[in-house]
């Protein structure tokens, strides 16, 4: 996948990402609106780690979000299997100095229309806590629709939290 968008680009994680990884990824902030996979402190180990895990999938489904040339976010997707195999569920994260560009939105967007197409999905989802209100834009604005609130779904940092369900369908 390479999408193209002006200043931004989605595109193949690669190994000289590394020390960007490191750099944007290492943020209790972001580690705190995401699931307990996605660690913190974020090492060098966990960077180098999980470059070479994406770089070996059969089939693709995690990206670098690029800015002049540096991996300054990430977005991926978990394609569904058996009687779900037509959906995926839809992350992402933006390092914290590029908050409130709306660089998140246009990746999310053109990432989720590219992986219905390449994918051939008739659905891409994604779960937000509920206090996310960023996220919960980003969404919005990407074209998701909110489906509902799932209740005491989640538990992160010991605090069970509420999550919404956004979805965009075909």
């Amino acid at each position: 996948m390479l999408l193209d968008l002006g200043d931004l680009r989605v595109r193949p994680w690669r190994k000289d990402d590394l020390d960007a990884l490191l750099r944007y990824a290492n943020n209790p902030k972001i580690a705190s609106n995401l699931r307990d996979q996605f660690p913190h402190p974020y090492t060098r180990r966990d960077a180098s780690d999980y470059l070479s895990f994406v770089r070996a999938m059969d089939v693709p489904t995690s990206f670098a979000v690029e800015h002049e040339r540096e991996a300054v976010g990430g977005i991926g997707f978990r394609l569904g299997t058996d009687i779900a195999r037509l959906s995926a569920e839809m992350g992402y994260w933006l390092g914290e100095p590029f908050w409130g560009r709306g660089w998140m939105t246009r990746a999310v967007q053109a990432a989720s229309e590219w992986a219905l197409d390449d994918y051939k999905l008739t659905r891409v989802f994604a779960m937000v806590f509920s206090h996310n209100v960023g996220s919960v834009r980003v969404l919005e604005k990407a074209g998701f629709e909110r489906e509902g609130i799932m209740r005491r779904s989640a538990i992160k940092n010991g605090v069970v939290l509420d999550q919404v369900l956004y979805a965009k369908v075909r």
